[in-house]
Order: C-alpha cells, then structure tokens, then sequence
C-alpha cells in the first residue's frame, strides 16, 4: 500500500525501489560497483536510509556495494496494508531484496531495529552473511530506553503546522545534540497530509502493540545470540556510551553470549551513534569489514 501523505519539496527520492515481501515497495539508496562486496544498511526504527548516507559513501570508496533501505513503513517504503510491522515480516523483506541484488552472503550492518532484524536473520539461519555489525542492539536492551523511543514515536499524533515543531521535537528527544539553525534538512522526515499539517514519515501502525513486543523479544534474540556463536560469523557490536537503550550490562551479556564478536563503545554517542559520531562510527566499521571480509 503506498502512502498517501506527500514528500516535501526538495525531498530526494530514492535512487530504486526494490520488493520487498507480499511485493511492499522497499525504496532504497546505494553507494559502490556492482560486484563489490554487498553490503546491507538497516536502519532503527522510526529512521530512514538518509542516516547511513555518510556511512555509504566511505564504504563505497573503500571497494564495497552498500545499499540502504527504508524498512517497511518508514520513509518512501509503502506501508503494509495490514499493519504488518513484525520482525518476521522484517526478515522476510530482507531475504527479498538479497534476492533481487543477487548476492546470497551479504555484510549486515543494523541499527536498533534494523540489528534485531540482522541478528535473528542470521541466528536462525535464514540467511548466510559473510559479517554482521549490531549498532546498539543486543537480546537484553533497557525497557525504559525502548518505551522513550515509543514515546517520542506516537507523540504529535495530530501533525506539526512547521518545521520548528519539528525541529523542537527533536531537540526534546536528544538533548545532546545542537538543535539545527537551517530546518531544511528536516524535510526528509516528515510528510504532508491533505489537510496541510506535517507528519512522521512513518505509519501510525508501526508503533502499535510495540511495548508489549519489548520483554516478548529477549528470549527470541538470545537464542539468536547463541547460535551466532556457534556460527562464528564475524561480528562487531557498536554501543553509544550515552545510550539508555543497550546499556554496558547488556552489551557485556551479548559478548559473554558471543565471544567471538568484536566491541567499540563510542564514548559521546547515545543510541543514534551513526548520527552522532558517524566519523568515528564508520571507520570503524570500514577497519573491521576490510580485516574481516575482504583481508
């Protein structure tokens, strides 16, 4: 189903747009050669393929094929006609867009939402990755961290009438960061609905029945867990030092799960680390894929 609500102007529009299960239109950006080792960018949930831009072109210099993709429901992506937003339905839009890119084995890099989706695929064997980067996810996550994104997610649910309320959201959310004194980049984040208010780009749908789904994931991401281990793919888990999602305990139980996994902690980041620190971020996914996949 696609999305009624409008792109504002200026807004890109996705360089493809690939199928995802049930044929969902699955928009999508990439950076690379075909032929390169693929790699596949997922993003966190209420998140969009623009936050692994940067990402993407120095992984794409650096002699790899990355795509990012809009999961279902967020951004340019359509929106599920039932109200499918599931981790199952998740790895079943994954598993097609390898399909349709032809590569059996890609490099799975995800963020929040998009790790769940990575770890499960590869921990139940659905899929063979050649490596897989979790950014600030693991089976045990804070509760109270998880709720704060369904908050900021279901807040607003009449719009925005300007970019400023936007901008104020945000700014309320993450602390941390400078508040943006241009707002045009903004843009890509929200939609225009038919009575002239802005609106998050994603489907209302996506966030219902979402709390109750935090404590019913931990046991299904820490089987997970322990078959990577038995799997020995290559693993990095990257956790922003600020997060009040993945906490260090939590960090600490997925390697003592996965020993075999390698660890950055990046001190000034919190749960967004590729959109706080995406220098410090990418160079050390670039320095882990070149050791682990192409050395």
């Amino acid at each position: 189903m696609m999305q009624t609500r409008r792109r504002l102007e200026g807004t890109p529009e996705p360089m493809v747009v690939l199928r995802g299960a049930s044929g969902l239109g699955i928009a999508a950006d990439y950076w690379g050669q075909p032929g390169d080792p693929l790699v596949l960018l997922q993003h966190g949930g209420g998140q969009t393929r623009h936050a692994w831009k940067g990402t993407g072109e120095v992984l794409a210099r650096a002699g790899f094929l990355a795509y990012a993709f809009d999961a279902r429901g967020h951004g340019d992506s359509d929106w599920d006609p039932e109200g499918d937003y599931g981790q199952d339905a998740m790895v079943d839009d994954l598993l097609a867009v390898m399909e349709q890119l032809g590569d059996a084995s890609p490099v799975l890099v995800g963020a929040s939402m998009g790790g769940g989706v990575s770890l499960c695929a590869v921990g139940e064997q659905r899929l063979s990755a050649r490596a897989l980067v979790l950014v600030d996810m693991g089976p045990h996550i804070e509760p109270e961290g998880a709720q704060r994104i369904m908050e900021f997610m279901g807040q607003k649910p009449d719009g925005f009438a300007s970019l400023e309320e936007v901008a104020d959201a945000i700014a309320n959310y993450q602390p941390h960061r400078p508040r943006p004194r241009v707002l045009d980049g903004l843009r890509k984040n929200v939609r225009l609905d038919e009575t002239g208010r802005l609106r998050w780009h994603w489907d209302p749908a996506f966030i219902q029945g979402k709390t109750s789904e935090i404590s019913a994931r931990e046991q299904r991401m820490q089987a997970a867990a322990e078959c990577l281990a038995s799997l020995q793919t290559p693993t990095l888990l990257v956790r922003g030092g600020l997060s009040d999602v993945l906490s260090e305990e939590g960090a600490q139980s997925f390697l003592a799960t996965c020993p075999h996994s390698e660890y950055l902690s990046v001190t000034d980041a919190a749960h967004m680390v590729a959109g706080d620190r995406n220098d410090l971020f990418t160079n050390a996914v670039v320095d882990f894929l070149v050791r682990r996949v192409v050395g």
